[in-house]
């Protein structure tokens, strides 16, 4: 509909009164979905925990997922690339299906115990429900292109209660195009309202992660971070790298609902096996204990291993909390070798291979400092920066044009 922002006074006029009444029925669609999912995800995982046996029916929740996609849902099982497609093209045709089946999907996965995070559902419910928007409207498709970056802004700032972060990763994820100017406004309305309806209407509260102690940013400090940045990079390749793996080799079996089905068998026979839950699910409590006392090195490689078999073989939910957890347990381990607070190098990797697995510099930044702080935002920059460019050319999001090469492999 607008091209541009407009300059004249009444068609500026005009373009904010439509953004502001488009955006905040986004805003409002959104955070109310993310606020059902997340009291939804709640639940489940609570149940999960209190009958632990339920890993057992991972398989079986996994041919379920497997046939309703397979059958009714054919394409949906693109998710967020579904998306990255439809605002490329632009095409914004996405299905009113793609919400609850991501949804009940992952929904099912939790229950069972797969592992696997949350944003994904967040962020496809967000652009589905403003899909429809644009069709009920009869919107164009630039101003649908808009729509799609404003509902995946409100799902990402609703889920994590971050909405600058979430404003800025509905515009840099899409990175081989240049920001729209047209689509700045609306994405961070968007995202602002979402926050607002999930946090302050729906009263869902969200995890307070903290960094007691920040060390003063002296050369020597800043410099402590090159090796720590480079992990981070290299554990969000591996994390990438992992689940592209995976899901390759399992597109080898024929029949896609037999996919999770196996990914269930091995998951929950991988979990029984070392006699630990440590790993299934969101990973929240121990990327809690990460910010407070050390713990096994090798907890970044079990999370990044049981995610890729998750996800990799057709279960849903997202991957950022699993990265979350992947570099708050690197940076964890790190602490035993780089003199900075344990919580520093914690809060540094919980975004840093985010920011790396995504190619999000500046939006994981500001997550960063939206959830520990300011003070610690030099450090998390750094982190994120180097991350991002030490991660190599692969992405999570399989669609995701980045428009140009690196240096670096």
């Amino acid at each position: 509909m607008y091209r541009k922002v407009p300059q004249s006074p009444n068609i500026l006029m005009k373009y904010l009164l439509f953004w502001i009444a488009i955006g905040a029925g986004i805003g409002i669609l959104s955070g109310s979905a993310s606020a059902i999912f997340l009291l939804s995800l709640d639940w489940v995982g609570g149940v999960r925990d209190a009958h632990l046996w339920l890993l057992g029916c991972l398989p079986l929740g996994g041919f379920v997922i497997g046939y309703c996609y397979h059958w009714y849902g054919f394409g949906l099982e693109k998710g967020n690339n579904l998306i990255l497609t439809g605002i490329y093209t632009p095409q914004p045709t996405l299905s009113w299906r793609l919400a609850p089946f991501v949804l009940i999907g992952t929904l099912i996965t939790h229950l069972f115990g797969g592992s696997a995070g949350r944003e994904g559902t967040a962020v496809q419910m967000g652009a589905s429900l403003a899909a429809q928007v644009g069709k009920r409207w009869s919107l164009d498709k630039n101003t649908g292109r808009t729509l799609l970056i404003c509902g995946v802004a409100g799902g990402f700032a609703s889920v994590f209660g971050t909405p600058l972060a979430g404003a800025v990763f509905s515009l840099e994820w899409l990175f081989r195009r240049k920001i729209d100017p047209d689509s700045i406004f609306p994405a961070f309305w968007s995202a602002f309202t979402a926050y607002w309806v999930c946090d302050w209407v729906w009263g869902i509260g969200h995890m307070a992660y903290v960094i007691p102690e920040v060390s003063p940013p002296t050369l020597v400090n800043l410099a402590w971070m090159i090796p720590a940045g480079i992990a981070f990079g290299l554990a969000a390749r591996l994390f990438v790298e992992a689940g592209h793996g995976v899901n390759w080799l399992f597109s080898s079996i024929a029949y896609p609902p037999l996919r999770p089905f196996v990914g269930g068998l091995l998951v929950a026979g991988i979990v029984y096996l070392t006699g630990t839950y440590t790993y299934i699910g969101l990973g929240v409590p121990r990327i809690v204990q990460a910010f407070e006392t050390p713990l096994p090195w090798y907890d970044f490689l079990a999370k990044t291993g049981l995610t890729a078999l998750t996800l990799g073989s057709g279960f849903k939910g997202g991957e950022v909390t699993p990265l979350f957890f992947t570099g708050a347990t690197l940076g964890n381990a790190l602490a035993s070798y780089i003199p900075l607070p344990l919580a520093l190098l914690t809060g540094c990797g919980f975004v840093g291979v985010f920011a790396g697995a995504t190619n999000t510099p500046l939006a994981c930044t500001l997550m960063g400092m939206e959830l520990f702080g300011l003070e610690a935002g030099i450090y998390l920059g750094i982190a994120c920066l180097l991350a991002f460019l030490c991660s190599g050319k692969g992405s999570i999001y399989a669609s995701q044009d980045l428009g140009w090469k690196r240096s670096l492999p």
